[in-house]
C-alpha cells in the first residue's frame, strides 16, 4: 500500500468537507485518554487476517473454509483463534443512504452476521476491518471518518470480537492521527452492545517509505498514547507486499518495533505487522520471523493462507515452547543486549524470573553467536538451556552460544540450573568454507562453488558445560560424487570451556550439477551419564553455472542469485516490468531494473577481464513524483568494492568501467543512497562483460 500511496497523497484533500472533532468528542477523547483501555487480552492475542494471502479476493465461502482449516489443522487449539476480515468484505458503494456499512452482497449474500455467527460455532473470534478516515473514492477503500459510535455499534450488533482500524483515509484527509484514533477508542468502548472488541490500531505510514510526513502522522509515534487506547498498535509500514514478503523488511519492522519496549504490558502491544510464512521468505527466514515476532511479546496474526501452507510451516507456528514464550503472562518485550550489527543477542524476560535469549543472524553466512548468563540478568554458576525449537535441553556453565544459520535465530529458555548436572552445552559448528582453491573466502557471504573446486572447510566445536565431554568426532559430507579428507586428528576430551578446530578439504567433481548444494558435518561425543550425544549441522552451498564467455551482456547471463528491494529483479526492462530500461530519455536494449537495496551476483570463475555499464534511475519514477529516486551503485568483487557511483539522482547516469581481472565472483549492488527506497527503480543499462 504504501507504494501506492507516496507521493500522490494531497495534505488537503478533503479539508473543509470533513471535521471529525466535534466538542463532544474532544470531550469524550479527554476521558477515554484518562481511562486505560481494557484488558481484553492479557497476553499477545493470536489469529489469521486476508490482507497477505487473499488480498481482497475473498468470500463468506473462503472465510467459512479458513476457519475450518484453523480448526482442523490445529492452529485455533494452539491459540490461533481471531479470523479477521481486512479490507475488501465491503461493497463498492460501502454506506447506505441511511449511513450503514454494507457488505459486498456478491461476496456475502447474507450479509456478516451469519458468518460472524458461524466462526463463533467453531470456537473461534471474528475480526474486521475499516479505516479512521472518510471514504475518498480512488483513495482508500473504506473509511468510518464521520460515523464512529454507528459503525462501533454496528460491528458490535454483528458479533466482532476485534477491530482493525486503518488510516489510509486519515492520512488522505491530513487528520490526527492521536486524535482520531483516540475517538474510535472511545466509540469502541461504548458500544450500545456493550460488546469488548480488540482495537488494533495501525497507522501504517512512514517516512522516508511514504514521503516526508512529520513524526506525529507516523507509525512511529503511535508508541505516546496507543497503550492508553488500544490493545495493540502498528509500529511501522507494512511488512512486505500481498505475496512478497522479504527477510530485510521483516528485520526493518522488528527493529522499528523494538523502539519502545518499556509501553508494553498485559492487554497493550507491539504490533510490528503480520506472519507471513510462505510468501518469499526460506523456511529458515520465516522461523526467524516467528522467533523475533515472539520474543516481542507481538500478535500473532498469520497473513498467509492457512489451508495452502506445509506440514513444516504448521508444525513451527503451533510449537508449543515457542508459543509459551510469546504468550508469557508478565507481557515483557525483549530488548538488545549489546551492540547492534550482523549478530546480536535479545533477551525477553519471562513471568518465573527465567530468560527467553535470542541469537540473531541477519547476515549471509552462517556464525557462532555466543553470549553469557551474566549478559542476560541471570546470576550463578550453573544454566540449564532449553532450546525451543529442538526440545534439546542442556546445562552451560555460563555461557551461551549457538551456530545459527544465515538468516537464522536460536531461541533458548534459560534458568539457573538444578539438582545433578545435566548435559554439557556443546555447540557444534555449521561447516564453514574458509578457502576454494587458494583464494580466501570472504566472511559474512553465501560461499559460491564450481565444479572441479577443491574447498577448504572447518568445523568448530565447543564445550560450554562444567563437565568435560569425551572422544569429540566430527565427519564431513557434500554431495554426490564429492571428496572429503580430514585434516585434523581429533582430541581425545574436551574440557569444559575449551574448543577444537576440524579442519578438511573437499573436492568436486569436474562435472558437478548447477544448483543447490550443501555441506554437513555430523559430531559426537561421549558424555558422563548421558552417553554418545550427537549432532547434525547443515551449510547451504552454491554450485555456479559456466562463467560467461566472449563479449555478452550481463544481464542475459544466469544469475547466481538475485534480489530487489521490491517486486523481482527484471531482465531488460525496468523493475516491475513493462517498460524498456530508459535513463534520461536514453532506451537501452539490456540491462537490469531493480529497486534498493539489490544485489545480483554472477559466478565469473576469473574468466573476465572487463565490465562496462551506466547506472542510473530509470525514467520511470517521472511517473510517480519528484519524492526521493536517488540510489548509489557498487560493483563489488570476491568481497572488495572496485566501483562505487557515490549518490546517483535521476538527472545524472554514470558510467562504469571496471577491471575484472582475477574476480570468481562478481556482485552488483544498489543501495538507497539514505532515502529509504523511495522512488528507486535504479537500472544496470546494458551490462557488457568481456570475457
Amino acid at each position: 500500500m504504501k507504494r501506492l500511496l507516496g507521493g500522490v497523497i494531497a495534505a488537503a484533500l478533503v479539508a473543509g468537507a470533513f471535521a471529525i472533532t466535534t466538542t463532544t468528542q474532544a470531550v469524550a477523547a479527554q476521558a477515554t485518554a484518562q481511562a486505560p483501555a481494557p484488558v481484553l487480552s492479557p497476553t499477545p492475542y493470536m489469529g489469521w487476517n486476508t490482507y497477505y494471502g487473499l488480498g481482497g479476493d475473498f468470500t463468506e465461502d473462503t472465510i467459512k473454509s479458513v476457519a475450518d482449516s484453523l480448526v482442523s489443522r490445529g492452529l485455533a487449539k494452539a491459540g490461533y483463534d481471531i479470523v479477521w476480515l481486512d479490507g475488501g468484505w465491503q461493497a463498492d458503494q460501502s454506506r447506505s443512504d441511511a449511513g450503514d456499512l454494507v457488505p459486498n452482497p456478491a461476496k456475502f449474500p447474507n450479509g456478516l452476521k451469519p458468518l460472524v455467527d458461524y466462526i463463533h460455532s467453531k470456537g473461534l473470534k471474528a475480526g474486521i476491518y475499516t479505516d479512521a478516515g472518510p471514504y475518498i473514492p480512488g483513495r482508500c477503500g473504506l473509511g468510518s471518518g464521520g460515523y464512529y459510535q454507528r459503525d462501533a455499534d454496528q460491528f458490535a450488533a454483528w458479533g466482532f470480537d476485534a477491530v482493525k482500524v486503518d488510516y489510509l483515509c486519515g492520512i488522505a484527509a491530513n487528520l490526527d492521527p492521536k486524535t482520531v484514533f483516540t475517538e474510535f477508542a472511545q466509540a469502541l468502548r461504548n458500544n450500545t452492545s456493550h460488546r469488548p472488541m480488540i482495537f488494533n490500531l495501525c497507522n501504517p505510514v512512514t517516512s522516508p517509505d511514504w514521503g516526508n510526513y512529520p513524526e506525529s502522522q507516523q507509525s512511529i509515534f503511535s508508541w505516546s498514547y496507543a497503550p492508553g487506547i488500544a490493545q495493540s498498535w502498528r509500529t511501522y509500514t507494512d511488512v512486505g507486499f500481498q505475496g512478497d514478503i522479504k527477510f530485510k523488511d521483516v528485520l526493518r519492522n522488528y527493529d522499528a518495533n523494538a523502539r519502545h519496549p518499556e509501553v508494553v504490558k498485559p492487554g497493550a502491544f507491539s504490533d510490528p505487522d503480520y506472519l507471513a510464512p510462505e510468501l518469499g521468505m526460506t523456511d529458515e527466514e520465516f522461523r526467524s520471523q516467528l522467533t523475533l515476532w515472539a520474543v516481542a511479546a507481538a500478535p500473532l496474526v498469520v497473513g498467509s493462507d492457512i489451508r495452502k501452507l506445509s506440514a513444516t510451516t504448521i508444525s513451527m507456528l503451533t510449537d508449543p515452547d515457542v508459543l509459551a514464550i510469546n504468550q508469557d503472562r508478565a507481557a515483557v518485550q525483549a530488548v538488545r543486549v549489546g551492540a547492534a550489527g550482523t549478530t546480536e543477542t535479545w533477551v525477553k524476560r519471562l513471568a518465573d524470573g527465567s530468560r527467553a535469549v535470542v541469537l540473531l543472524n541477519r547476515g549471509d553466512s552462517a556464525k557462532t553467536i555466543t553470549t553469557t548468563a551474566s549478559a542476560v540478568g541471570l546470576q550463578g554458576a550453573r544454566f540449564t538451556l532449553k532450546n525451543a525449537w529442538t526440545n534439546k535441553v542442556t546445562e552451560s556453565a555460563g555461557t551461551i552460544s549457538a551456530a545459527v544459520p544465515a538468516h537464522g535465530t536460536a531461541l533458548f529458555r534459560v534458568e539457573p540450573a538444578l539438582g545433578v548436572p545435566g548435559i554439557p552445552h556443546v555447540t557444534a559448528g555449521i561447516p564453514q568454507v574458509t578457502n576454494v582453491g587458494t583464494d580466501v573466502q570472504p566472511d559474512g557471504v553465501a560461499p559460491v562453488v564450481a565444479g572441479g573446486d577443491e574447498l577448504t572447510v572447518q568445523v568448530a566445536v565447543r564445550n560450554d558445560g562444567l563437565l568435560p565431554v569425551l572422544k569429540p568426532a566430527v565427519t564431513v559430507a557434500g554431495g554426490t560424487g564429492w571428496t572429503v579428507k580430514s585434516l585434523t586428528k581429533a582430541p581425545d576430551l574436551l574440557a569444559g570451556g575449551q574448543q577444537a578446530t576440524y579442519r578438511f578439504t573437499v573436492k568436486l567433481p569436474a562435472g558437478a550439477a548447477p544448483g543447490s548444494a550443501s555441506l554437513t558435518a555430523s559430531t559426537s561425543y561421549d558424555t558422563i551419564g548421558y552417553g554418545v550425544q550427537r549432532q547434525s549441522t547443515v551449510s547451504p552451498v552454491v554450485v555456479a553455472p559456466a562463467p560467461p564467455t566472449g563479449t555478452v551482456p550481463l544481464s542475459h547471463h544466469e544469475w547466481i542469485s538475485a534480489t530487489s528491494g521490491w517486486m523481482s529483479p527484471t531482465v531488460d526492462e525496468s523493475v516491475g516490468g513493462g517498460s524498456p530500461i530508459s535513463l534520461v530519455g536514453t532506451t537501452y536494449p539490456t540491462g537490469l531494473g531493480v529497486a534498493s537495496p539489490s544485489t545480483v551476483r554472477y559466478y565469473l570463475g576469473k574468466a573476465c577481464s572487463h565490465l562496462t555499464a551506466t547506472v542510473g534511475i530509470d525514467d520511470a519514477v517521472r511517473n510517480v513524483g519528484p519524492e526521493g529516486g536517488t540510489a548509489t551503485f557498487q560493483v563489488i568483487g570476491d568481497g572488495k568494492v572496485l566501483y562505487d557511483s557515490g549518490v546517483v539522482d535521476r538527472d545524472h547516469p554514470k558510467p562504469v568501467d571496471v577491471d575484472l581481472t582475477g574476480v570468481r565472483v562478481l556482485d552488483l549492488f544498489v543501495g538507497d543512497a539514505g532515502d529509504g527506497g523511495y522512488n528507486d527503480r535504479a537500472d544496470w543499462a546494458a551490462p557488457t562483460a568481456t570475457c
